[in-house]
């Protein structure tokens, strides 16, 4: 290193420019690599097949067109009625627009992209019954990305193996016929209570939409969590808030590496969001088991609510069929 002239100019030796090229080089090579010429090569490999796709765009693959057609199709929906021309019953068309037109387009099967991930779309009923079925375990159960745990949780989606027979068991105890018959009166209780509300507003206009979206998330909530049912409707508000925000995330543009250290303000919401929700479920599952050993005293008592099915088994005496806490959270 030399000094030139009194400006303080400071010359770097040839090698130490060489050496700081060559990094910038191999760094600038690697991405490429990543961002273009993997996804390329797989492309074309793909097409060698028979199976086509919309082409990749480099960094956000189709993400950016996805979230497009959903745009523009979702503001052609709302300021459409069913008196309207443009109203349509194909629901399909308005929540996946993109997969209607690239099946069109591409046929059944085709190639989409997430980000630089590639995902296969089979749309042939065939093919999905042989997948689904996954007789010789050929299919791998795909493990959705870090920021759709938050909403999903590690429960039985997530789960294989002799977690997911435990999880799977417990799930059709709680929705077989007659765990579902036992849900009944708390069904009827959500419906006249809702239907006693709108005798107040009679010769009003309603929003239908909304009148539903609040009986399912009472419906739920009492036959969940039961007399904890108030609890369990904040529950549902910050779960669809938290959806809101899961659904931005993978349609904006995400540096790699960067984006681990530098947050956007979806996934800062998500996270806070997210620690609301395990709060306050921990804290109606500690309520709910308080209650049941005051009250029993062996904790027999935790009810027969779907919350009280889990509550038993995570206090089951046999290690097989006992669930974690947070297995219980999950779920």
């Amino acid at each position: 290193m030399s000094r030139l002239g009194d400006q303080g100019l400071i010359i770097l030796p040839s090698s130490l420019l060489v050496f700081l090229f060559m990094i910038l080089l191999i760094f600038i090579i690697y991405i490429l690599r990543k961002q273009w010429w993997n996804p390329i090569r797989l492309q074309n490999l793909m097409s060698l097949q028979g199976i086509k796709g919309p082409p990749y765009r480099l960094i956000h693959g189709n993400t950016k067109e996805i979230s497009d057609m959903k745009t523009k199709r979702s503001s052609s929906t709302v300021s459409s009625t069913p008196y309207t021309p443009k109203f349509s019953h194909n629901t399909f068309s308005q929540v996946q627009p993109h997969i209607q037109a690239w099946t069109e387009t591409y046929g059944k099967n085709y190639l989409q992209w997430n980000g630089r991930q590639a995902q296969l779309v089979i749309t042939e009923p065939e093919l999905c019954k042989e997948i689904l079925e996954n007789k010789d375990g050929a299919f791998l159960k795909l493990m959705p990305r870090s920021y759709m745990k938050k909403l999903k949780g590690d429960g039985l989606p997530r789960s294989v193996g002799a977690k997911w027979a435990k999880l799977r068991k417990l799930a059709n105890h709680a929705y077989h016929g007659k765990s579902l018959k036992s849900m009944f009166p708390a069904m009827i209780a959500s419906t006249e209570t809702r239907l006693e509300r709108r005798g107040n507003h009679e010769g009003k206009e309603i929003d239908v939409f909304e009148e539903f979206k609040f009986l399912t998330s009472e419906v739920i909530s009492r036959t969940t969590f039961g007399s904890s049912y108030l609890e369990g409707l904040s529950i549902f508000e910050k779960s669809m808030m938290l959806f809101s925000f899961i659904f931005k995330i993978p349609f904006k543009l995400r540096l790699p590496g960067i984006s681990k250290i530098f947050k956007t303000s979806d996934e800062i919401g998500s996270e806070k969001l997210e620690k609301e929700l395990c709060d306050t479920l921990l804290a109606i599952v500690m309520k709910r088991e308080k209650k049941a050993m005051t009250t029993g005293g062996e904790g027999n008592n935790f009810g027969s609510d779907f919350l009280g099915l889990l509550l038993k088994t995570c206090h089951d005496s046999s290690d097989k069929n006992r669930i974690s806490l947070e297995d219980l959270v999950n779920e």
